[in-house]
């Protein structure tokens, strides 16, 4: 655990003690060879809190508008944000769950208890078929986690049998009579969540060979590949990812990372009212993803040195204290424009490692920790964007395209750990249609920053963007006030200084902006 705050005073005098206001962004074209894969942008649904019930899903007899029992609003707003991947059933959620629970008529679904998230009760009204045809109406594809904790190899086989058989076999027949005749198609596929904590409070070595064990019987049908993604660290746990690699190796695709912005477990702090020394605390735990990576895939590069194994980042992302009033287990918390800061320095850092992390899933969809989309529950029907959503939303043009190698020179602004901060954090692609797209975060709460951006070879014909700030960084959205956080033109570029490579533009104090390069 670390030290706690000394005082406030103290911490901002880490956090301002540069006044400098210049940055350089250098950027070299000729260097970019690294897709930005889409599945960086994935998503994640657990059943946990109003996840599924009440966020996507409400059922087809609901007063509240939906297209076959998924919510109207909610997908809609999802098919604008190009999800290109979706995680579900968890989470700890999915080593409880037992696919069978979730087909067939609705009235004959047995009901469970969540013993994970505040001992709800499931009704397995959402299951495979709600999944699935979900992913299917989105165009995205489905991550689907097994369970190895409490589930049995037949179980996990039959499932995938059940999912992906176009043959005569006993599951295909069992998903005709309820309803589907083809086969969907399943790509990614875990083996467990957490083995070493929720899934089962596994050793490396031990669940290594379960995990042997298990995909033996996981086959491929109809033409359909999987791609198997073994339970991997907790966060700084690089000892794990040895052991994998050794025991498992080529045995699987992708070994999957979790990592949540927490400094303190048992006081995780408010998601709206906090200090500006627990927002720069904030940032520090963001710039440690960075690190993070780095040691993991030195592990990994021992093992693979080709790079063939992807490391998932399958969940990330800020973990605040419920809001009051809210049921507790549910995980419920607002977003503030401090969470879009965190996820678009986030997802800078992905794309700098994009050789090595091909998916990441930020944790979770709708009403869930760092959620995209929060819904009013209580029959108003009200839906409610998050400034998390908006960024998301703004990085689209990353999905797929070529990565830009970036150097940034600028002022190092710290936490109370003396963790040092970029004051402006960058990333640069080449987009598939021609053109890039620079991302730009100034993560000053207080001081604009004046930014010379050398473009190497590239000739800027035409220069437009966005921009997301907020007049303070603990503003929100919510039902009352939707649209307190939201994107706008970027007007600083119309002022901007260029001659001929270069183009010098101010970026406003806590705001992230979105150039397009043409």
């Amino acid at each position: 655990m670390r030290k706690k705050i000394i005082s406030t005073t103290l911490a901002l005098i880490a956090c301002l003690g540069s006044f400098a206001q210049d940055a350089i962004i250098s950027v070299y074209p000729e260097q970019g060879k690294h897709k930005i894969d889409k599945e960086i942008y994935g998503q994640f649904a657990e059943h946990l809190g109003t996840c599924i019930y009440g966020g996507l899903w409400v059922g087809p007899e609901s007063g509240i508008p939906n297209i076959n029992g998924y919510r109207k609003d909610v997908f809609e707003a999802l098919k604008r944000l190009h999800v290109p991947v979706l995680r579900w059933p968890g989470g700890c959620f999915a080593d409880d769950y037992h696919w069978t629970d979730g087909i067939g008529p609705k009235n004959q679904r047995p009901s469970l208890r969540n013993n994970n998230w505040g001992g709800t009760i499931e009704d397995n009204s959402f299951g495979t078929h709600e999944f699935l045809n979900l992913c299917e109406m989105l165009g995205c594809e489905p991550y689907v986690t097994g369970n190895v904790g409490s589930g049995t190899v037949k179980e996990m086989a039959q499932w995938i049998e059940y999912m992906t058989s176009d043959g005569d076999t006993p599951m295909a027949k069992l998903r005709r009579q309820n309803g589907r005749e083809k086969a969907w198609r399943v790509k990614y596929f875990g083996i467990g969540n957490e083995a070493w904590g929720c899934g089962g409070n596994m050793r490396p070595e031990y669940y290594s060979d379960l995990y042997r064990r298990y995909t033996t019987y996981l086959r491929d049908y109809s033409n359909n590949t999987l791609f198997k993604i073994a339970s991997g660290a907790n966060a700084g746990d690089v000892h794990w990812t040895q052991v994998l690699m050794d025991r498992i190796g080529n045995g699987m695709q992708g070994i999957s990372l979790h990592y949540y912005y927490v400094r303190d477990w048992n006081h995780k702090g408010s998601a709206t009212r906090f200090s500006d020394a627990e927002y720069y605390q904030t940032l520090g735990s963001c710039v440690y993803m960075d690190t993070l990576i780095s040691k993991h895939e030195a592990v990994m590069d021992k093992f693979d040195p080709q790079k063939k194994i992807a490391l998932m980042v399958d969940e990330w992302g800020t973990w605040w204290d419920e809001e009051p009033g809210s049921v507790p287990g549910h995980l419920y918390q607002q977003n503030s424009l401090r969470d879009a800061i965190v996820a678009a320095m986030t997802l800078n850092t992905f794309h700098k490692h994009t050789d090595r992390v091909r998916m990441a899933n930020i944790a979770q969809l709708v009403n869930v920790l760092q959620s995209m989309i929060l819904t009013d529950t209580k029959g108003t029907g009200h839906m409610v964007l998050t400034p998390n959503y908006y960024v998301f939303e703004m990085y689209k043009e990353f999905q797929d395209a070529i990565n830009i190698p970036v150097q940034t020179q600028c002022t190092m602004l710290h936490d109370t750990d003396n963790r040092q901060i970029p004051q402006i954090s960058a990333s640069m692609a080449r987009k598939q249609q021609g053109g890039y797209v620079l991302a730009l975060v100034n993560t000053s709460l207080s001081k604009d920053v004046e930014t010379e951006l050398r473009l190497g070879s590239i000739a800027p014909k035409q220069l437009s963007g966005r921009i997301l700030t907020a007049p303070r960084i603990n503003d929100f959205n919510d039902f009352s006030h939707p649209e307190t956080v939201k994107p706008a033109e970027f007007r600083n570029i119309r002022n901007a200084k260029t001659q001929k490579n270069t183009v010098r533009v101010k970026i406003p104090a806590k705001s992230i902006v979105v150039l397009d390069i043409k």
